[in-house]
């Protein structure tokens, strides 16, 4: 199953040749957008395939030879990009299949979104690809985005939408414009994305196929999905109880309630199925449900810089230089489900005779607003050293007057490196603290705005780690 699954989706992230069907020279047209997308990526040296643009009325576009058929394709295209009015699809994948092209992304939408004659289509084309041992992402979909090799089926070009750097993150989205939208703010906060697929309809690759693929893709740490609806739900478990071992999945699933639901419909096709039967086959499988937008990627940052470091039970110790955070994060803990570690009286020896008088040593520590890094020293290694911590949340207010920036900074990243525990800061200001938290999440600490959103993180990997103890 490894290597089928592996084979079939490796054209979709590292093609060897792409066609871009429905190409053109039109600006701002979807065959331009993507076109343009692949040919600055050859161009950048980060795309090495042939790109082979498909138009029956042009013979160039920006020097680039424009094939008018499918059938004159060179033999190495292994993946087609279709961006041509839905009523050609059903034509252009016998094309296809008669060719021996075996990945297809259908950008175009207009199938089952829109009633029984989109979906005679979409029965139409799923026949000819089933018959030929075709893979298809979409329709209705923006497709795949992968930095690392270049391969970008977003239409919404670079001077509309930034794209983020690699890293190991999946995201899997079933709305396109979610997608497109999620990958412009991954850029903004400075948040890599290893692969983003934009499914749509999932007429072929579905949920299931994808985590079976990200199962074996090293560069993938966690993957994330945006959810409508699911189509077979003994596929998706099956599936989801294998990766979940593996690695962390979150799931952001939308069409919670009966308003959603029916968006959901039109927007997909999908059936968004009763909320609470979603919910329980998360708990069954291992994935971690994320309530929205922020809280999926607050997930997915704190996994994938703490997939292997996940804390051994659910007691947190909290660190601080202002007392009004260290409240707010008591009480965050408490709503989450999680426990106030109780410090052990060698620790709160141990920090009483390291601190001044008027710094508070107990859970919440107020290292208070007179502090150096230092002081920020002792509190890390008495909570990193305690048997009845078992994950740290560090606030740091960096505005306080005589805190070293960098060194605070090389504190947190040393203890990350050397402990067994995890350790989230939260980081709280304006531009100043935001220049300092992209420093130190490159370090490997992963940094919220709010107590709160790192409490609910560490909730988050508590949430994991136990299901990997249950061993479900």
């Amino acid at each position: 199953m490894e290597a089928k699954i592996v084979e079939e989706m490796r054209p979709f992230f590292d093609p060897r040749a792409v066609a871009i069907i429905g190409a053109t020279n039109k600006k701002g047209k979807v065959g331009n957008v993507i076109f343009e997308n692949f040919k600055m990526n050859k161009e950048r040296g980060i795309f090495k395939g042939n790109i082979y643009p498909v138009n029956p009325k042009l013979d160039e576009i920006d020097g680039y030879k424009v094939y008018k058929s499918v059938e004159e394709l060179p033999d190495d295209t292994d993946l087609a990009v279709i961006s041509i009015p839905a009523p050609f699809v059903p034509d252009t994948m016998r094309q296809i299949a008669k060719k021996g092209i075996k990945a297809v992304i259908i950008i175009t939408g207009g199938f089952g979104e829109l009633g029984e004659e989109g979906k005679k289509l979409e029965r139409e084309i799923l026949e000819i690809a089933r018959e030929n041992g075709i893979r298809i992402i979409g329709p209705n979909c923006v497709g795949v985005y992968v930095p690392d090799t270049g391969v970008d089926t977003v239409f919404l070009p670079e001077n509309k939408m930034d794209r983020p750097k690699s890293g190991p993150i999946a995201f899997v989205s079933q709305s396109g414009a979610f997608a497109a939208a999620m990958l412009d703010w991954a850029a903004m906060a400075d948040i890599g994305i290893g692969k983003m697929v934009s499914y749509g309809n999932k007429l072929d690759v579905d949920d299931a196929d994808l985590m079976d693929y990200f199962i074996h893709d090293d560069s993938i740490n966690v993957v994330t999905f945006y959810i409508e609806g699911v189509k077979d739900g003994r596929k998706f478990m099956e599936a989801a109880r294998r990766i979940t071992k593996v690695k962390p999945v979150i799931a952001l699933k939308s069409g919670r309630t009966e308003y959603g639901a029916k968006a959901a419909s039109s927007h997909t096709g999908s059936l968004a199925g009763a909320d609470t039967i979603y919910d329980a086959v998360f708990k069954q499988t291992g994935v971690i449900r994320a309530e929205d937008f922020e809280h999926m990627f607050d997930l997915a940052k704190a996994f994938a810089a703490l997939k292997d470091k996940l804390p051994k039970g659910n007691r947190i110790g909290i660190i601080t230089d202002g007392g009004g955070a260290g409240v707010m994060a008591s009480d965050a803990v408490a709503k989450f489900g999680l426990k106030m570690a109780e410090l052990s009286e060698e620790t709160l020896k141990f920090l009483k005779e390291n601190f001044p008088p008027h710094a508070v040593a107990g859970n919440p520590t107020d290292v208070v607003g007179d502090t150096d890094a230092e002081r920020y020293r002792i509190a890390i290694e008495g909570f990193v050293n305690d048997p009845n911590v078992d994950a740290i949340l560090v606030i740091v207010l960096f505005q306080v007057p005589l805190l070293e920036e960098e060194k605070i900074i090389d504190i947190l990243a040393e203890y990350q490196k050397k402990s067994d525990k995890p350790i989230v800061a939260v980081a709280m200001g304006g531009k100043k603290t935001d220049y300092y938290a992209r420093i130190l999440e490159e370090k490997g600490v992963p940094v919220y705005p709010t107590p709160e959103r790192g409490v609910r993180a560490l909730a988050g990997l508590v949430k994991y780690a136990e299901y990997l103890r249950r061993g479900d």
